[in-house]
């Protein structure tokens, strides 16, 4: 296949690409670099079937010769980007989705939509099934990002219909895994950082809030059988196992062996509002559709992002020794 993946030098987009080329595939790569980052694909320079286009997806978008797949993974992801960047939010997941779709359809190719699982919102139903419409504050603070994606699926479901162009939707849920970004925002990287520099991990509320975590390796092969199936409609890709993020934090402080504590946090940022109480996946489509659910524990994952987490924080071999004494 030749394939293209926009957001390709974002944390799940560079995965993605990896993937692909792993599988004997053509990679296009397209990113604008407003989240992702070069490092991110940088063993891939000089790879015979790799290729980058520097380009901002909310703009006519033109790549020369055939394309077997449009996979459109573009987008701000973390509360911290899509707080700070809402309208470029927007355009992307409106214009960028326009813009991707009608290349899929000029190509003749496969569109594979990166939705997300706060489509939900705050769900009033768990675990989350596809059937789920959700529970969503249009115009609060987080709404340019939820109503991005819902309107995302919109056009990808209005092209499939009126167009016949062939879509797939992926609901992606809490995923984590090297090539995260320190500064993400988002609690694996934050619990991550501050147990490795022995700072209190920052927790909001009471910590009662559930999250259920899936390893960037399942979540890419997920996606990749899904590209593969015949499934229109949206599918679930995430890991089912759920727990508090209290308990979280204190999992990330005992596989670090550190020292750091809890500090709890009220609530009143910006990015908390509207922030689920629950988050799980019902993978049951997954599982039935997709034979795939997750395969890699939390703990050897965790284990491997810690590891990147370390070295990116530049702490020396004595330091990692030192903390696991």
């Amino acid at each position: 296949m030749r394939v293209l993946i926009t957001g390709a030098a974002g944390f799940l987009g560079s995965h993605l690409c990896d993937r692909f080329l792993a599988e004997g595939h053509t990679v296009i790569g397209m990113d604008n670099f407003i989240t992702g980052s070069p490092t991110n694909i940088t063993h891939l320079a000089g790879h015979k079937h790799f290729h980058f286009i520097h380009h901002d997806v909310t703009n006519y978008i033109y790549v020369e010769g055939t394309l077997d797949a449009v996979l459109h993974f573009a987008s701000p992801a973390s509360p911290i980007d899509y707080l700070e960047l809402p309208i470029q939010t927007l355009k992307v997941g409106a214009l960028g989705t326009h813009k991707a779709l009608g290349l899929a359809k000029a190509k003749g190719a496969r569109f594979l939509l990166a939705s997300t699982s706060e489509v939900y919102g705050d769900p009033l139903i768990h675990p989350q099934p596809e059937t789920y419409w959700g529970n969503v504050n249009p115009i609060g603070p987080r709404g340019v990002y939820d109503e991005a994606k819902r309107f995302a699926e919109a056009m990808t479901m209005a092209y499939h219909r009126y167009h016949g162009v062939d879509t797939r939707i992926v609901r992606i849920f809490n995923t984590f895994g090297p090539r995260m970004r320190l500064e993400d925002g988002r609690v694996v990287p934050n619990f991550i950082a501050q147990a490795l520099r022995g700072e209190p991990l920052t927790v909001y509320g009471d910590g009662s809030q559930t999250r259920s975590f899936c390893y960037v390796a399942d979540l890419v092969d997920g996606i990749y059988r899904l590209l593969h199936s015949d499934q229109v409609e949206p599918v679930n890709i995430g890991n089912p196992a759920e727990m508090t993020i209290l308990n979280f934090a204190h999992k990330i402080i005992e596989l670090t062996h550190s020292d750091s504590t809890i500090h709890f946090v009220q609530p009143t940022d910006s990015r908390i509002q509207d922030d689920p109480k629950v988050r799980r996946p019902d993978i049951s489509q997954a599982r039935q559709i997709l034979a795939w659910s997750p395969k890699i524990s939390l703990d050897e994952g965790l284990h491997a992002t810690t590891e990147y987490f370390r070295e990116r924080l530049g702490l020396a071999e004595t330091d990692k020794v030192a903390a696991s004494d």
